[in-house]
Order: C-alpha cells, then structure tokens, then sequence
C-alpha cells in the first residue's frame, strides 16, 4: 500500500499556479530525492506535502494509516534555528509537540523519546549543552533528531547540507541514510546533490515548474533529463 500518493496535483499561493503536474506513490521505506534548479518548485511540493499549502487540483493523500501531522520535516537552515535560545534536549523534545493531542504537559514517554532519538544520532550526552554553542553539523544532526520525534514512517528534509562541510555533509548523509535503512524510515530529501543521489536514492523526482522525471534512480541517470542534468553539474 503506497504511504504518499500525489494525482496530478498543482500548487501555488495568492491566485497564482507556480508546480503542476505532480504524480507520484511512495511505499514505505523507499527513498526519494526532489532535485531541479533553485525556484523551480521544490520547497512548494515540501509545503504541499506537509499540508501547509493545499492543491490548487489534483490530490495529495496519505495511506496505510498515515497522518499528515506525524511526518518529521528538517527545514531549510535559517538563522533563527542557528541561534535557537533552548538547550539541545529542549530543541529535541519540541518535536513531540504534535504526537501531545490535548495534553498541556511533556509526559515521561516523550522525554523517554527524546533521549531515545538523541542516541540514535550519536548525540546523547549533551542534553544540557546549549544549541547556540554546537557546530553546524552538530546543530543539524539535533534537528534530525527532532524531526524524528515527530516522524512515525516519513521525513522530510529541505536542503540539509547547506552550509555545512564536507565531513559534515558526509556525517549527515549516512545518518539519514542508516534511517532509512535500519528504521524503514521513508525519507524525501530536497538537494541539488545529484552524487548524493546516486548513491543513497530509491528514485528521483525531477522538478522544473512541474514534474518532468519521476522514477528509479536508474532510470533517471539513463534519462534525458537526467542526462542534461549531470551535464549542467559537471559544467
């Protein structure tokens, strides 16, 4: 049964259509790469997904049990989150918000779980350090774990290395990597990293104001559009 199914669906804000032509099923534990051009819709189908905007046509529908509100979102880094004034145990525990219902008050489980995603991506121990003064790759690790918490089978992450350096951008890479893997966490990842993809993806969606590839990662790097694009890489 597909978790994430997209029927031709069509975005945009203020009257205006800027992503058409979106169609694609995601099944658990697969693991999709959005990639294209800076404005060419990526960040909008991430809203759309996470429910922030609405299809403007078409459909966007979750399946197998699957609620909107229990998929984890790593957005694109900003200097509100670089500076976040919260202990690193506090940035993570924050992911539980959505899974609390009516509840005013974090509950043992949702410490429990946050200490638990902590150690999965190798950061117990500094619960009590403050987010200000980690590394960037550090800061986004604590991120991932925060998305985590609120993931129950899907996350999303918008760009995830900007910014970052190399050994960092390689740390993060096998993290959610291993996620997938180990957790049969389905993972989309919004990049511009065609290597990347190459080497972690299940499938590739290509975006330029609408969907012009969407298939295996095979596929893909035997695709025209897939073509011309390492070509405009490597450029």
């Amino acid at each position: 049964m597909a978790l994430l199914t997209c029927k031709n669906a069509a975005f945009g804000y203020d009257g205006e259509t800027v992503l058409t032509g979106i169609d694609f099923s995601l099944r658990g534990g697969e693991y999709l790469y959005i990639l294209g051009e800076n404005g060419a819709g990526k960040s909008t189908l991430v809203k759309g997904i996470l429910g922030l905007i609405n299809p403007v046509s078409g459909s966007i529908e979750f399946g197998d049990g699957l609620r909107v509100s229990e998929t984890g979102y790593l957005p694109q880094q900003t200097q509100i989150q670089q500076s976040f004034p919260a202990s690193v145990f506090e940035v993570v525990l924050s992911g539980r918000i959505n899974s609390m219902g009516m509840r005013p008050f974090y509950n043992r489980n949702d410490r429990e779980d946050a200490i638990l995603k902590l150690e999965l991506i190798g950061m117990k121990g500094y619960e009590k350090k403050s987010f200000q003064e980690l590394s960037g790759g550090q800061k986004q690790r604590v991120l991932l774990a925060r998305a985590m918490c609120a993931a129950k089978r899907l996350i999303l992450l918008d760009e995830p290395v900007s910014g970052l350096d190399p050994a960092a951008t390689t740390d993060l890479y096998e993290l959610v990597a291993d996620i997938n893997k180990n957790m049969g966490m389905t993972v989309i990842m919004v990049s511009h990293d065609i290597e990347a993809a190459k080497m972690y993806a299940s499938h590739v969606m290509h975006l330029s104001h609408t969907q012009l590839f969407f298939g295996s990662i095979d596929d893909y790097t035997n695709s025209k559009v897939g073509r011309d694009y390492l070509k405009g890489v490597k450029a």
